[in-house]
């Protein structure tokens, strides 16, 4: 009673089962899936960096074939534990036999680390640049 899904071990039998078995193909919304989704995601309680990992929703397609967008191997290999579990589960929760799920890595795009006090203010001063009045006014260095 505390919010908790009930917790059935499946053997990798009975997952395999759910896995290929053509229960037919029932409609759901997005938001079905969403809610299904958090469900199983508040079930890795024991597992923080699946758990962060699976915090992203997949995108939502008409024929089931969902992509989760991850952004390293690392995830890829958390997912990959689960993954049958997860789609078996989809399956029976929506159930929709045709759910797939694939994983697709996508680079991230990282801005250049500033370290000096130098850089530091020209990032600041692409910001604002008043800057450049007001360290003219005051007559300030940056200790050089």
């Amino acid at each position: 009673m505390e919010g908790k899904l009930e917790e059935k071990e499946l053997s990798a039998k009975e997952q395999h089962e759910i896995y290929t078995k053509d229960e037919g193909s029932e409609k759901f919304t997005p938001e079905q899936l969403e809610k299904k989704w958090k469900e199983f995601v508040a079930t890795l309680n024991d597992k923080p960096n699946l758990q962060s990992t699976l915090s992203r929703l997949p995108a939502f397609a008409e024929d089931y074939q969902f992509v989760l967008e991850i952004e390293n191997t690392v995830q890829e290999d958390l997912i990959n534990q689960v993954k049958t579990e997860l789609v078996s589960w989809l399956r029976r929760e929506l159930k929709n036999s045709g759910i797939q799920l694939s994983t697709k890595i996508t680079a991230t795009v990282k801005g250049r680390i500033i370290y000096t006090d130098a850089e530091k203010y020209d990032e600041l001063l692409k910001k604002n640049p008043s800057l450049k009045l007001l360290r003219q006014k005051f007559n300030l260095d940056f200790g050089q």
